[in-house]
């Protein structure tokens, strides 16, 4: 389905119908049988407006867009989902990967910005990059490519994976690896495409997760595995994963984007 702008009510109209036949996909959380409520679509589709509108202001082609999906200030991060934004006569979309339903696997999904940002959010907060002229220009071709979109693309997934193994992926980390895609056309596996993130030094977040976390989470969330992590990392409590604050951080820092924009 192809809804319109965010200010028609034909386009409000599309959208309500969208997320009654959409297929279920979260964020790497469990899914629970609930009603989207009148607040929380009024909400989300606010904070899509205003999003909206500092993208058109930016000037930008494609930003690296966060929304604030879960409440991760334990770990000290702030955004816990990130996906390509790009911009189209029609209006912003959204290339991201979902997880299906706390399942053990995702797909890559592309939305508006009023789906993006109706996933039952923690708080209806955004932050965006913009990337240099040269990086939006290479994440542009391969966002218009369905082919290229999906290169990367493991199906299996874990909210943890590790940054530096192929037997999972989550979702920041799709977008972390199209990236490298991207600016390195040889990077065309992930193994490539990880080495390709080591040599322009990427460092992934590492949180203390102990015994007792990871096999109650193992147990009972089909979305989480923790056999990807090196054993020294894994019994010693240290678990590396990608988070949106470091891909943020380290695109400032290697001077590929521009400092992060929150939009509240």
């Amino acid at each position: 389905m192809r809804c319109g702008g965010l200010r028609s009510l034909a386009g409000l109209a599309c959208l309500l119908l969208a997320l009654l036949q959409a297929p279920t996909a979260q964020a790497g959380r469990h899914c629970e049988a609930s009603v989207v409520s009148l607040e929380q679509i009024r909400q989300g589709m606010g904070l899509a407006e205003r999003v909206s509108r500092a993208l058109d202001v930016s000037g930008a082609q494609v930003v690296l867009l966060a929304r604030m999906g879960q409440d991760l200030s334990k770990y000290q991060q702030r955004y816990s989902h990130m996906g390509w934004a790009y911009k189209t006569p029609e209006g912003w979309r959204v290339v991201h990967k979902l997880n299906e339903c706390g399942t053990d696997h995702g797909d890559v999904y592309r939305q508006g910005l009023a789906q993006f940002f109706l996933d039952n959010l923690y708080r209806y907060e955004a932050a965006y990059v913009v990337p240099t002229p040269e990086v939006q220009a290479r994440m542009l071709s391969l966002l218009k490519d369905n082919r290229q979109v999906a290169q990367l693309h493991q199906r299996a997934y874990s909210m943890l994976a590790y940054p530096w193994a192929q037997r999972y992926q989550q979702s920041n980390q799709w977008a972390l690896e199209s990236l490298a895609l991207a600016m390195e056309p040889g990077a065309n596996s992930r193994d490539k495409a990880q080495a390709w993130l080591r040599l322009k030094s990427y460092e992934p977040v590492e949180l203390k997760i102990s015994a007792l976390t990871r096999l109650g989470a193992r147990v009972t969330r089909a979305n989480i595995a923790f056999d990807d992590h090196p054993d020294e990392l894994r019994y010693s409590s240290r678990i590396r994963t990608t988070t949106v604050d470091s891909v943020f951080a380290w695109l400032s820092q290697r001077g590929m984007g521009s400092a992060v924009i929150a939009v509240h």
